[in-house]
C-alpha cells in the first residue's frame, strides 16, 4: 500500500513538472520576417545584426548583397516595428524607419551608404 501511495505522489509530482513546460513551449510562437536595411560592409552587417537582437528576437541575419535582413522573433514579446526602430537608432535606415541624420553621420565613413559607397 505504501508503495502505491508513493507512486501516486511521484506521478503527481512529475505531472506538475511536465505540464508547465509543455504550456510554455506552446505559447512561444515565433515569426520570421524579411525587410530591407541600408548598409555596405561587414562592419554594417555586424552592427545591423547585433542591433536587431533586442528582447524577443531569436535570430537576425543581414545579407550584404541584397540588403535584406531576416529576423525570427516572438510577436508576443516584440513588435516588428520595434526591430526596425532599433536598427535605425544605430544609423541604418530600414524600409519603414529612416535613421536620424545625426546618427547616420556617426557611422564610419565606409558604412555611410548614402554617399554612393559600394558594397565591400
Amino acid at each position: 500500500m505504501k508503495s502505491f501511495i508513493k507512486s501516486i505522489y511521484l506521478t503527481f509530482f512529475l505531472i506538475t513538472l511536465i505540464i508547465p513546460v509543455h504550456v510554455y513551449s506552446m505559447s512561444g510562437d515565433v515569426k520570421t520576417e524579411e525587410f530591407k536595411v541600408e548598409g555596405v560592409c561587414s562592419m554594417c552587417k555586424e552592427r545591423i545584426e547585433n542591433g536587431a537582437l533586442i528582447k524577443g528576437v531569436k535570430k537576425a541575419e543581414w545579407d550584404k548583397e541584397t540588403g535584406m535582413i531576416t529576423v525570427t522573433y516572438n510577436p508576443e514579446k516584440v513588435e516588428l516595428i520595434d526591430i526596425h526602430k532599433a536598427i535605425a537608432e544605430l544609423g541604418h535606415s530600414t524600409d519603414k524607419v529612416k535613421a536620424k541624420e545625426s546618427t547616420y553621420k556617426k557611422l564610419p565613413l565606409c558604412c555611410q551608404y548614402d554617399d554612393g559607397a559600394h558594397k565591400h
